[in-house]
């Protein structure tokens, strides 16, 4: 049985111009550290310059591994939800996105679950890739993984760095080994991306 191992991870911490902080290359290298005992055979990332500076980052750990650019991955909103299918609280950040925006929007989504979330065929060796992307990309394939309605990638969010891991295996549907797990970083570095609370 052939195995495509994707490790999913948002970008490190940036700032308010989209250029990674300190904090997010700390988290982008331990996120480095983690994946360094596994056979890693690509490291690919988003156009934007957060996610492209995090996968630079973190490939320091990972000698020899290519690193490249992936269009499909760049931020965007994957689906926009009819409003009789989108939570009360999610109405108002629609507000503006027209139709040719959507459809543009949904295309960038099929495009990245065609190139990255393809079971691979029986003669193919098992891969291991990194994607360095954005939470609405990492939602949007959790939810493809689960054959969920395509509104159910709302409330999927990922940490800065944290890892998420798909597994597509030959004749068998999506696994979902791990969804935004931070066990790699220290307290201080955890739950960036997400809104300021009390957290476990």
């Amino acid at each position: 049985m052939t195995t495509r191992h994707l490790y999913l991870a948002r970008h490190g911490a940036a700032d308010a111009f989209g250029q990674l902080t300190d904090a997010g290359r700390k988290q982008a290298s331990l996120l480095g550290e983690r994946l360094a005992g596994l056979p890693i055979d690509a490291v690919w990332h988003s156009p934007l310059p957060r996610a492209e500076a995090s996968a630079y980052e973190l490939a320091r750990h990972l000698p020899d591994v290519p690193v490249a650019e992936a269009a499909e991955l760049t931020d965007h909103v994957p689906y926009i939800p009819d409003p009789a299918e989108t939570p009360a609280s999610w109405l108002g950040f629609f507000d503006g996105y027209d139709a040719a925006e959507a459809a543009e929007g949904r295309e960038l989504a099929d495009a990245l679950v065609q190139r990255f979330a393809r079971t691979p065929d029986r003669d193919e060796p098992d891969t291991h890739e990194v994607l360095v992307t954005h939470a609405y990309q990492i939602a949007w394939l959790i939810r493809h993984a689960m054959d969920a309605p395509p509104s159910r990638w709302l409330g999927l969010n990922s940490a800065n760095t944290a890892l998420t891991v798909i597994d597509y295996r030959t004749g068998l549907p999506p696994t979902i080994v791990m969804f935004n797990d931070m066990s790699h970083l220290p307290a201080h570095l955890r739950w960036t991306g997400f809104p300021a609370t009390a957290r476990p």
